[in-house]
């Protein structure tokens, strides 16, 4: 019966929050330890599955939060929101992929890797809250920096970053441009590991 009672508790929470709640102020308000928490979010996590729910509970970062499954937003769209869906052109795309494998990543990094100017993207990304300023950088003219938001874990379906897929192997060419390697003995060291898909912030010209 606790458990039930703990259950409709952070139910509670998480609906009349209507954003992301961390994981500590649930701990504060139900007085229970991380490894409960942990327990009951997974058990929750299953009910809404197994019942066939329109919602879910998500976690993102250390946070939690109910939101409409994405299959039901088609319905949803047309009652709650007149707002235009996020209409994102494959530069915004290829731009958001790279800020996101790149946090505090800077304008002209981005313009290094993609060879074309960035504000557009950059402006949309900020627009859409997918993306964010991250903070001023230790290089000359201190640029600022962005990195990815909340709402584009939520938007793909992320719970962090760490989630997200592996890149395909590169190279960096004398423009400083990413070539994709489709021969994998070409991009892995004497241990056989790949090549860093990151690139060196200091190899970039600015």
């Amino acid at each position: 019966m606790q458990i039930k009672e703990t259950k409709a508790k952070i139910e509670a929470i998480l609906f009349a929050a209507g954003r992301s709640v961390s994981k500590n102020e649930i701990m504060l308000a139900l007085e229970i330890s991380s490894e409960e928490i942990d327990e009951i979010i997974s058990s929750m996590q299953n009910d809404y599955k197994e019942e066939n729910r329109g919602i879910e509970l998500i976690k993102i970062d250390n946070s939690y939060e109910l939101c409409t499954k994405r299959e039901m937003y088609e319905f949803i769209y047309p009652v709650l929101d007149k707002r235009n869906k996020p209409n994102l052109s494959t530069a915004a795309l290829e731009t958001l992929s790279i800020i996101a494998y790149n946090p505090q990543i800077t304008r002209a990094e981005i313009e290094a890797i993609r060879g074309v100017s960035a504000d557009a993207c950059v402006y949309k990304l900020l627009e859409y809250g997918l993306i964010e300023e991250a903070g001023k950088i230790d290089l000359p003219g201190k640029p600022m920096s962005y990195k990815t938001t909340k709402e584009f874990l939520k938007m793909f379906g992320y719970s962090s970053l760490e989630e997200l897929p592996e890149l395909p192997r590169y190279k960096i060419d004398e423009n400083k441009q990413i070539v994709i390697d489709d021969l994998i003995g070409e991009n892995e060291n004497k241990e056989g590991k790949a090549e860093d898909p990151s690139p060196k912030r200091e190899d970039m010209e600015l």
